[in-house]
């Protein structure tokens, strides 16, 4: 756990701090930008004319928080890309909150709560950072509109375990050791990205590759 954290603090930190992104136009450099991932296969079905990319993150990371309304808008406004966002289950403090997640994806919840949790989490203290117990998050949840006995029942139940363990086995083979990373096609890992805006930029390019279009 200290790795993954480790790495995800030195590669992806703030926008603020980090230099100005590379212009749009620099071409891709594997083993810089991305890795290929080895017999990669993409998460979900595929959804014809689309480029997935997978976004695994973390409710308490805050590189993921700071990550998300722009990764969000960036998300709405491509058509062409089926955008998966995957809670990671790397253990201990991860867990209750991944369940969460994938308890809201069961009962129909996440566009209304998924912004939510990430400011409860890390604005206003709603929510602990660390191992919040089922009853905290099936009261955090009723406050839009899930039932909190069907969370509490859904949240230990086999379906969210089958979807923690398919986030699992998606993570492990496709290298995943920091939040937030972007996962295209399965295929390529983004690892580099001097902010924010660089990852996209990236995530831009190898979507435009899997398009047939130009580096």
């Amino acid at each position: 756990m200290t790795r993954r954290l480790l790495l995800s603090l030195l590669l992806l930190l703030p926008v603020a701090a980090l230099a100005a992104d590379a212009p749009a136009s620099q071409p891709l450099q594997e083993g810089v930008d991305y890795v290929v991932i080895a017999d990669g296969k993409p998460f979900a079905p595929p959804v014809k004319g689309k480029v997935e990319v997978v976004e695994v993150f973390g409710y308490t990371c805050p590189h993921c928080a700071h990550f998300q309304p722009q990764v969000s808008a960036w998300s709405a406004g491509r058509k062409d890309v089926n955008f998966v966002p995957l809670a990671a289950p790397f253990g201990g403090y991860w867990i209750p909150y991944a369940k969460a997640f994938y308890t809201a994806q069961e009962l129909g919840a996440v566009a209304r709560t998924h912004d939510a949790v990430f400011k409860a989490v890390h604005e206003t203290g709603t929510l602990p950072r660390n191992n919040p117990s089922v009853g905290e998050l099936a009261t955090f949840y009723a406050g839009y509109g899930v039932d909190p006995a069907r969370f509490t029942q859904t949240f230990d139940g086999p379906k969210v375990q089958a979807r923690m363990d398919n986030a699992r086995a998606f993570i492990g083979r496709s290298g995943v050791e920091g939040t937030p990373t972007l996962v295209v096609n399965g295929k390529y890992r983004i690892i580099g990205g001097r902010g924010f805006d660089d990852v996209l930029r990236i995530a831009d390019a190898l979507i435009a590759r899997e398009k047939g279009g130009k580096r």
